[in-house]
């Protein structure tokens, strides 16, 4: 489903907006709007802002607004089909959205609904000062993080939310979180923001003495995004934009894609990042970070780390314990005091893979398309931009996969004013990329390959993955049924270098056919290469 970010209300019917542009029967109580009036300054954030929209069943959403700083939540019915038409609000079940949506729609928030448990981050109070990871729903008790303790939490504005296995056994899944934060105290000179990946245990249900329906298993680490500088200074991204999780043949272990922006105010810059599974866990298998009183440094712990290791979830796969309520005193406090790690998680290869600096726009969101071309499956990055323009990337290495060169195939102006993409999502089965702003929705193909000319030469030095030479035109490349390889006809197009043609028919004699190859330095050159005609 397509989550909309800035759904409002009308000003003349204060109702809830839902995707397709129609209109509910819920009227938001007028002692609502009016209590809504007399806080806030801005008329227009007195509306209903859709910020939860999660599969519920296989016929139902869940749906959270903002509700003029009143959260509420409600079940929408889809049908299972798409030529069902319904579309019906469940106008008996309405439900506090308290811990779900933020009262305030500038607020940034997340969520995930898991086998009819809601996980959210979120603020949880009308000023904006609480805020936590909340699970509500289902049959547990709900349970949060702990409150006001910036060890946990400090100031945070949540990017996404997503679940990882950690082992074949489903009581070891975890809950990952991405989100940007006021950096600890002592962490950081002056005010800074950082970036964070926490996790927690699925089957968390908080401790049984002390953290009663609290987290138990949450620990968090900061995600670094940065390009290496002279004399050791390097140039720091730490404004987290949004998260997207590539999906490998091991569920265990999808890679990560983060968008980044500068803090600063002088300097204005954008990167992406690419991160493994690998990494992050060997951070949070490393040493947690400590300090003795509010004027010491942060230090890795070198004490006694108490069993079974904070963080761990009970379950059969590291033995001896069934539930977070069983776990021994000293694990609890333990965890009560060290939610974060001491060491970073570095990015791929240690530095961005896409960098933009001194340009009048940021990048704003992220989805990545794996592409299978004649000579090795690449990732296809869509970039939306705070001018509501996309970039089309992909990246090629250059000498292995470490060491990877940026292409821009298009760049496109997706609306028609300057707008921030607040929103993406990618179908690979429509082979359509839908975006979303505060203007409305938008829609554009994976593909234009026809936009590369009408000459080999063009096609193949374009380098998209997505096109090939037919012989006569720069088509799209189709997935073969039952290889699965992306083919069209006889011809391929190689990513990483040339343009080659592989017909044989009966004849045995051969000629050179002029192919494109790509060299270092960036300079293109023609290469004569014999082929079977």
């Amino acid at each position: 489903y397509f989550r909309l970010q800035e759904l409002t209300s009308s000003a003349n019917y204060q109702g809830l907006f839902l995707p397709g542009g129609i209109k509910s029967e819920v009227v938001l109580v007028d002692e609502m709007l009016m209590r809504c009036l007399s806080l806030v300054s801005c008329q227009k954030e007195c509306s209903n802002f859709i910020r939860v929209l999660q599969p519920y069943n296989s016929t139902h959403l869940y749906i959270c607004g903002t509700g003029a700083f009143h959260p509420i939540c409600a079940y929408l019915e889809m049908g299972k089909r798409a030529e069902d038409n319904i579309f019906r609000l469940e106008s008996s079940h309405f439900e506090n959205g308290r811990g779900k949506s933020p009262y305030d729609p500038k607020m940034l928030s997340a969520s995930i609904m898991l086998d009819g448990e809601l996980y959210s981050g979120t603020s949880a109070d009308f000023m904006g000062r609480d805020f936590a990871i909340f699970r509500t729903l289902g049959e547990h008790h709900p349970i949060r993080t702990e409150q006001h303790d910036s060890r946990w939490l400090n100031d945070p504005r949540f990017v996404g939310v997503n679940l990882i296995p950690e082992s074949d056994n489903p009581e070891d899944d975890k809950i990952f979180l991405f989100f940007k934060e006021n950096a600890m105290d002592g962490e950081h000179t002056g005010k800074a923001t950082i970036a964070r990946i926490g996790q927690l245990c699925k089957n968390d249900l908080g401790g049984h003495r002390s953290l009663v329906n609290k987290w138990t298993t949450f620990l968090k680490a900061r995600l670094t995004c940065s390009v290496p500088g002279l004399n050791g200074i390097d140039t720091h991204f730490d404004e987290l934009q949004d998260v997207f999780l590539m999906s490998s043949k091991d569920p265990k272990n999808p890679v990560i894609y983060a968008v980044f922006t500068t803090s600063s105010n002088i300097f204005k810059g954008s990167a992406v990042c690419m991160y493994n599974m690998a990494d992050i866990r060997r951070v949070f298998l490393g040493p947690y970070a400590h300090r003795d009183g509010p004027t010491y440094q942060w230090v890795p712990f070198q004490g006694r780390v108490p069993y079974p290791r904070p963080g761990t979830c009970p379950s059969k796969t590291f033995g001896g314990f069934d539930s977070t309520k069983d776990l021994p005193d000293d694990v609890i406090t333990f965890a009560r005091g060290h939610p974060a790690m001491f060491n970073p998680v570095h990015p791929i290869g240690g530095r961005p893979i896409v960098v933009r600096t001194d340009v009048d726009y940021q990048f704003s969101q992220l989805v990545v398309d794996k592409v299978e071309a004649e000579d090795g499956q690449y990732d296809v990055m869509f970039i939306g931009t705070d001018l509501g323009t996309v970039l089309k990337v992909v990246t090629i290495p250059r000498e292995s996969w470490h060491d990877l060169e940026e292409v821009v195939l298009e760049e496109m102006t997706v609306f028609r004013e300057p707008t921030p993409i607040t929103a993406m999502e990618l179908s690979t089965k429509q082979q359509q990329l839908y975006l979303g702003s505060a203007l409305g929705v938008s829609q554009m193909p994976l593909h234009r390959c026809e936009v590369y000319g009408k000459a080999c030469a063009e096609c193949c030095l374009a380098r998209d993955p997505y096109c090939a030479w037919d012989g006569t035109e720069c088509s799209h490349i189709l997935v073969h049924a039952h290889t699965g390889k992306y083919k069209l006809g006889g011809w391929f197009v190689n990513i990483k270098s040339e343009c080659t043609h592989t017909h044989t028919h009966t004849h045995t004699h051969t000629h050179t056919e002029p192919i494109l190859s790509r060299p270092l330095q960036k300079a293109y050159f023609l290469l004569l290469k014999p082929f079977c005609c």
